[in-house]
């Protein structure tokens, strides 16, 4: 009798377990399914207040959040109560104060079977709530506590261990669904700011994934390109209707290597833009994954900076022309001067003959002066398909005069079968010229020159190569400058030769490059795409 009594108590203790067990399992799939419905967070609060009360049986609940800026507990969310702590009487308890605190010391749920109203509340118009019965549970998000569900009731002894196991699993679940939807809520109020702030700004932004979908686009780019934005989202930049010259540019850049790229368009309608494409970078892509996770796009209409550099250069020109005047006229006198003097005396012609240097040098730089106007606001520029191979002949024989004075040896290094080049020929020669006269300017007598041309990644490649005194390292950055001179040289020349170089190679979309040593010679090159952009 003794073993089929145990066994009875056993199996009544069994079952009573798995009924305990089943109901927690009820519980979490109900709040699970329930809560996990919305991600507007005062929706889920409301929610999850239902079922709290519902699944323990209990007449009212409520649901308080931590601030952490202002270390406080807030009651976000209330059901079944008499006052407005939420809207008209905000329930704010300073965190590890009144019940609350004791939550967050054991974090664990904290019941209160038999309140009579004599308790020292935190808030104390909660008294006159009247509850009999309290159950305060931790809500758990991402290892941390972030807030309280509380369950009451105006009968004492209300809520026993069933129910405080069930409310354990409840409070956690709650937490999690809370929290994800407070992420929501704050991941949607960023992305109202940050559109906001994108609409404000005049420069036009395109976002695209890693496939050139674009993802995001604001009004200013909208308006710039003539799209609709609900027509370009979620398409690919090639099948937008974009103006053909921007979007030639933008799939030719995407598809390169490099990660940061600037170019200039004219539209048709004769406004300028600028556009820069800069590579957002996985610093940790996935195996088989592309490095990039898409590109960003900034556009920026500098139409009235490009007129500002042609009214300048303009105005150059008239000056210019303006001083040429005089020039020739002080060169004319000092000829004629210089005719009208019956005795020669070495000391009067050594004066004619610095006064007429001075001039010539004044002059030259009038004109280099006008040419970096000219090429930096691409007034007159033009593009046109040449043979290179007719134009380095040509600049090399025009610049043998320079090298036969020195006895040096003029050498020709061109790639074979080298495409038609599209560039500006006037500026393309201008550029060569400097680079092979500031060679014949620093070569001993005796010494080689070597012009190379060859193609790489899309671009062509020009070079002077010269075995003269070379450039030391210090000196390189500052090359490109104008007026920069290398301590301790004392050769004649306005000192815009080379910036003139880079102002051509930029104007094409190329630059320059510099590689010398002191007693090695030097190497100075210059790059133009094979394909430009269209201007």
């Amino acid at each position: 009798m003794d073993t089929t009594a145990t066994l009875s108590d056993e199996n009544r203790r069994l079952l009573q377990e798995i009924k305990r067990r089943t109901n927690q399992m009820a519980a979490i799939k109900v709040v699970t399914s329930m809560v996990g419905q919305s991600l507007d967070l005062e929706k889920t609060l409301a929610t999850a207040l239902e079922i709290a009360v519902e699944i323990v049986d209990a007449e009212a609940s409520g649901i308080s959040l931590i601030d952490h800026e202002a270390k406080e507990l807030v009651l976000r969310a209330q059901r079944g109560w008499i006052n407005d702590f939420v809207v008209s009487n905000p329930m704010r308890i300073p965190l590890g104060m009144g019940m609350s605190g004791e939550v967050f010391e054991k974090d664990d749920v904290v019941v209160y079977n038999n309140l009579d109203g004599t308790q020292d509340y935190a808030v104390p118009g909660f008294r006159r709530e009247q509850f009999r019965s309290i159950a305060l549970a931790p809500m758990h998000a991402r290892g941390q506590i972030i807030g309280i569900l509380s369950i009451m009731s105006k009968k004492p002894n209300s809520f026993d261990d069933e129910i405080i196991s069930v409310l354990r699993v409840v409070a956690d679940t709650m937490g999690v669904a809370l929290e994800n939807a407070r992420l929501y809520t704050e991941s949607l109020e960023q992305k109202k700011r940050l559109s906001a702030i994108l609409d404000a700004t005049a420069d036009g932004i395109i976002a695209t994934d890693q496939d050139g979908r674009v993802r995001l686009i604001n009004n200013s780019a909208t308006r710039m390109l003539s799209l609709k934005s609900e027509n370009a989202v979620g398409k690919p930049l090639r099948e937008l209707p974009l103006p053909y010259r921007i979007r030639d540019s933008l799939l030719r850049y995407i598809a390169s290597d490099e990660e940061e790229k600037t170019f200039q368009v004219t539209l048709d309608n004769d406004h300028v833009i600028a556009v820069l494409i800069s590579a957002v970078i996985n610093d940790s892509p996935l195996m088989d994954m592309p490095k990039q996770d898409g590109w960003v796009i900034v556009l920026q209409d500098v139409t009235h900076l490009k007129q500002a550099e042609i009214a300048r250069a303009q105005f150059m020109q008239a000056a210019a022309h303006d001083m040429r005047n005089p020039l020739s006229v002080t060169y004319s006198s000092i000829i004629t001067l210089n005719k009208l003097l019956t005795q020669k005396d070495p000391a009067v012609e050594e004066i004619i003959h610095l006064a007429l240097g001075g001039l010539d040098r004044l002059r030259t730089l009038i004109d280099d002066l006008l040419h970096l106007e000219h090429i930096e606001s691409g007034y007159g520029f033009t593009l046109t398909e040449f043979n290179l191979l007719a134009v380095l002949h040509e600049v090399s024989k025009e610049s043998f005069m320079l090298m036969v004075d020195k006895a040096i040896t003029l050498t020709l290094d061109v790639q074979p079968e080298i495409p038609l080049i599209k560039a500006d020929v006037r500026w393309f020669k201008r550029a060569l010229h400097n680079y092979l006269g500031n060679a014949a300017k620093y070569t001993q007598r005796g010494g080689a020159v070597t012009l190379k041309v060859y193609t790489k990644n899309d671009f062509l490649h020009l070079e002077v190569l010269d075995n003269g005194p070379g450039i030391p390292l210090s000196a390189h950055a500052h090359l490109f400058e104008r007026f920069f001179r290398v301590d301790g040289n004392k050769a004649e020349g306005s000192g815009l030769g080379l910036a003139i170089v880079k102002s051509v190679a930029i104007a094409h979309g190329g630059d320059v490059y510099v590689r010398s040593k002191p007693g090695e010679g030097t190497l100075f090159g210059f790059t133009i795409p094979l394909n430009p952009p269209e201007k």
